[in-house]
């Protein structure tokens, strides 16, 4: 399952400005109902809410689909999900100077633990 960026910012933001469920926002952002209603029950929150249309994460017409049925869940648009896996096949990042040469440890711990 693929989800937004920003996933406490983006389900403030549905909180604020929509009439969706905790259940249906938990579910589009990754996180539990509990973790929602605790961000909506905050009175100062730290965090700014993020609007997922501008991002094009989501459209008004998702929205307001998943608004007038509560059973509707939301889910990102195709290209932010190609854009997500592309990001993902890139492979190792990048590896510090200091583990480069450090093969010489790692075989050893191989051999020592499984001979």
């Amino acid at each position: 399952m693929n989800y937004p960026y920003m996933p406490k910012s983006t389900a403030l933001w549905l909180i604020e400005n929509t009439a969706l469920t905790f259940e249906q926002i938990a579910d589009f952002c990754g996180m539990h109902e509990l973790e929602v209603k605790n961000i909506a029950d905050a009175e100062t929150y730290k965090i700014q809410g993020l609007n997922p249309i501008l991002n094009g994460q989501l459209t008004r017409e998702d929205i307001e689909r998943c608004e007038a049925d509560s059973t509707a869940r939301l889910c990102l648009r195709d290209a932010i999900v190609n854009a997500q896996q592309a990001q993902n096949k890139k492979g190792v990042g990048y590896t510090p100077k200091l583990h480069r040469k450090n093969r010489g440890g790692g075989i050893l711990w191989i051999l020592k633990n499984y001979p």
